[in-house]
């Protein structure tokens, strides 16, 4: 006989608030429930729950019976663009009652039978053309029958009836709000497009946005929206206006120019106190602030603000004036703590740079010691790197923040030998050495220590899982200037001149991208229209920022697509020099534009530009991912183990870790689930020793995290599994005990 599961409801300004979950066992033939659980055992949020936590409190699958878990159902969206790629879907399903909802690689909308994983329905925000862009989940809200899922498509924001999978008509436009309308750009002109679901308080959908980290960027805004209309109800700047908190700590005129500073995490929220906490990312341009002098707040910070108005209550600024895109990717953990003898409730913040920030949550305090430490100064015209940064004392780095040249690997002696002279000729002072023309060895790079998958809390210990990266990165910054436009080349090559300065560090000199998710450009006709391309390029998706800011008119639209798509001679002679004279006409004039007082503007060429040797083997020995168990009572870990493994790059060590996204997900069974590795594994560990419990092979990359829950009385856990060559579009996968 199954679990009879009791529950109770009660209405609170229109926002449906739980009650406890009794779960009362007939009879334990499949294992236990515990005592209470809430609507959270069901995974009905993005990250298990409005504090993320990643927490299940589900334990029927638990350290005993792991080695059992076997597939129970996939779903296949079979949304596949002909001629697309392998594609990756990053998100995490939620469950309400017995219906999961998910997105595909492609953006599309699933409602999907949770026991079986038979479709429901399915919504295309895109109306059958391309789409895509990363999408990690969805929201979902009601009041009484009034039952909606909101989510991102593009740079809209949709209300779909979850029962039916139709648009809300009273919603915005016919179901859908314009996410342009509000910004600081022309709504025609910009793009910003969300990366994470947003977070319901009451009768609010509080939102961020990812935008462009070139210069030109628009600004941040975090924005809520009435679930029930669409309409704008409240909006805090993170680049602050005159009059507003932080907004001397930039130069007086920079609300109007600066962007970036943006919350593309996920958010966090303490109902109770009617708060809810973000973090935000760099500054852009990433790398180069002359134009930015001062600390820059909200960039780089965690944030609290009053969630029902958006009035500033505290921050923790993590780097100031950051030069090194160390965004802070994932939404703050809310946790509860017993600090000096009393239970605290707390904010703990993961990051690039591998540290944990733990903030009181009522007064943004740090619990234990920060130190402000000199970091090297700037060697670029123009520029001023802040003098001192924050260095928390415990928790210790988890990641790694420090190399020399014993920590470089030693594949042959000749790629030894290579890797020796590259990192002599780079500058590098330790962590915060800025980036320069000679060029920086950046460590931790900016994928480095962790990203948006975030970690994993368990409130019943104390304990925080958190994986991390080591990868180090080159930067390696070229002044642009007017002067620079070559007005002696086709039109073809002022596109090759756009792609070097702005697409090489990613696809490569020879456009054949690479195994991290940067796709080869090689051949794109007759696999995509240049009108596609063309969208990508201005909107961004995936890892790719939108670059609406530097392909800004008709003629560098003509360069960089007779570039890519290897069309040597565009049009007749006169249509090209009166393309190449738009091209240098407008090149000038948009450099200028992007200057501030008269300021030249810089660039990383090498930006995200790995560290490796000449075959592009890791520069440093492994491991290079591990996942770690910190007790936050205490600040000491408990354990780490490598993530991942790589055999072929080196030889007598049994794992050695691969960099990845992902994030892991704790359950009450003793647990931690954890994919989002090369090796296309799922791997299950002992939350309390790290010692691996379980592991299967995947039919292909699961750059996502895993949710669980409960239907009819057995336990899931559902990952989202990226496509291979025979299904492109990728599937969902759960998995179960055997009956």
């Amino acid at each position: 006989m199954k679990a009879i599961i009791l529950k109770k409801a009660k209405k609170q300004r229109g926002l449906l608030t739980y009650g406890m979950i009794l779960c009362i066992p007939l009879l334990l033939g499949n294992g236990s429930c515990s005592e209470k659980q809430d609507i959270y055992s069901n995974w009905g949020i993005y990250k298990a729950d409005g504090e993320s936590t990643s927490y299940s409190p589900l334990d029927q699958i638990n350290k005993e019976n792991v080695s059992k878990l076997a597939l129970a159902w996939v779903f296949e969206p079979n949304d596949t663009i002909a001629g697309a790629r392998p594609q990756n879907s990053e998100s995490n399903p939620i469950i309400i009652e017995d219906v999961l909802y998910t997105t595909s690689a492609r953006g599309r909308l699933f409602a999907v039978d949770a026991g079986t994983g038979a479709l429901k329905w399915s919504f295309d925000p895109f109306n059958g053309e391309r789409g895509g862009g990363i999408k990690r989940g969805v929201t979902y809200w009601e009041d009484g029958l009034d039952k909606r899922i909101l989510f991102t498509g593009g740079d809209k924001l949709f209300a779909i009836d979850a029962s039916t999978g139709m648009p809300i008509p009273e919603f915005g436009n016919a179901g859908k709000v314009d996410l342009n309308e509000g910004m600081r750009g022309d709504p025609d002109k910009i793009s910003v497009i969300p990366t994470s679901p947003g977070i319901i308080f009451e009768d609010l959908l509080i939102l961020g946005t990812e935008v462009s980290e070139l210069y030109g960027a628009e600004p941040g805004h975090i924005r809520a929206y009435n679930v029930r209309t669409g309409e704008l109800t409240w909006t805090f700047h993170t680049i602050p206006l005159p009059g507003e908190v932080g907004y001397d700590s930039w130069p007086k005129d920079a609300w109007k120019y600066a962007g970036g500073a943006n919350s593309w995490g996920g958010f966090s929220l303490d109902a109770s106190r009617g708060v809810v906490y973000f973090s935000t990312g760099s500054p852009a341009y990433d790398y180069y602030g002359a134009d930015r002098k001062g600390m820059n707040l909200f960039g780089n910070s965690v944030v609290a603000v009053n969630a029902r108005t958006g009035a500033y209550i505290w921050h923790f600024q993590t780097v100031h004036h950051d030069l090194w895109d160390y965004d802070l990717p994932a939404p703050p953990n809310l946790v509860t703590v017993e600090h000096e003898g009393r239970k605290i409730d707390a904010v703990a913040q993961t990051s690039k740079v591998g540290f944990i920030y733990l903030l009181d949550r009522e007064t943004g305090k740090p619990l234990f010691p920060i130190e402000e430490r000199p970091v090297p100064p700037s060697d670029i015209p123009g520029e001023e790197a802040w003098p001192t940064q924050p260095f928390p004392l415990k928790p210790a780095p988890y990641a790694k923040q420090y190399l020399d040249e014993t920590d470089l690997a030693n594949y042959s002696p000749s790629s030894r030998d290579s890797l020796v002279q590259l990192f002599r000729s780079l500058r590098y002072e330790g962590i915060f050495t800025p980036p320069s023309v000679k060029g920086t060895l950046q460590f931790p790079g900016s994928r480095g220590g962790s990203s948006w998958g975030g970690a994993a809390f368990d409130a019943s210990t104390g304990l925080l899982y958190v994986r991390s990266n080591d990868s180090p990165e080159i930067m390696r910054m070229k002044k642009v200037e007017p002067e620079n436009a070559i007005t002696n080349l086709s039109v073809f090559k002022q596109g090759e001149s756009i792609y070097s300065t702005y697409c090489v560090s990613c696809h490569g000199r020879d456009k054949n991208g690479d195994e991290q998710g940067n796709p080869s450009l090689v051949g794109l006709k007759g696999r995509i229209s240049e009108g596609d391309v063309l969208t990508k390029i201005k909107q961004g998706g995936g890892k790719m920022p939108s670059f609406s800011s530097v392909i800004n008119d008709k003629a560098k639209e003509e360069a960089i697509l007779a570039y890519l798509f290897e069309n040597e001679s565009k049009g007749s002679p006169q249509q090209e020099k009166s393309l190449l004279d738009e091209i240098n006409n407008n090149q000038s004039a948009s450099i200028e534009s992007q200057s501030v007082g008269g300021l030249n503007r810089y660039l990383n060429l090498t930006a995200y530009g790995y560290f490796r040797d000449s075959k592009g083997r890791p520069g440093i020995k492994p491991p290079w991912s591990l996942l770690h168990a910190i007790n936050l009572n205490t600040g000491e870990y408990a354990w780490s183990v490598p993530l991942g493994n790589k055999p072929e790059l080196q030889e007598g060590i049994q794992e050695t870790g691969d960099t990845g996204s992902a994030g892991p997900t704790v359950t009450a069974g003793g647990l931690v689930f954890i994919a989002g590795t090369r090796d296309n594994k799922f791997r299950a560990f002992d939350k309390d020793t790290g010692e691996k419990r379980w592991e299967i092979d995947l039919p292909g990359f699961a750059n996502a995290n895993p949710s669980s829950y409960m239907v009819d009385g057995k336990q899931y856990i559902v990952l989202s599994v990226g496509g291979n060559s025979e299904n492109t579009a990728g599937s969902v996968m759960a998995f179960s005990l055997p009956d």
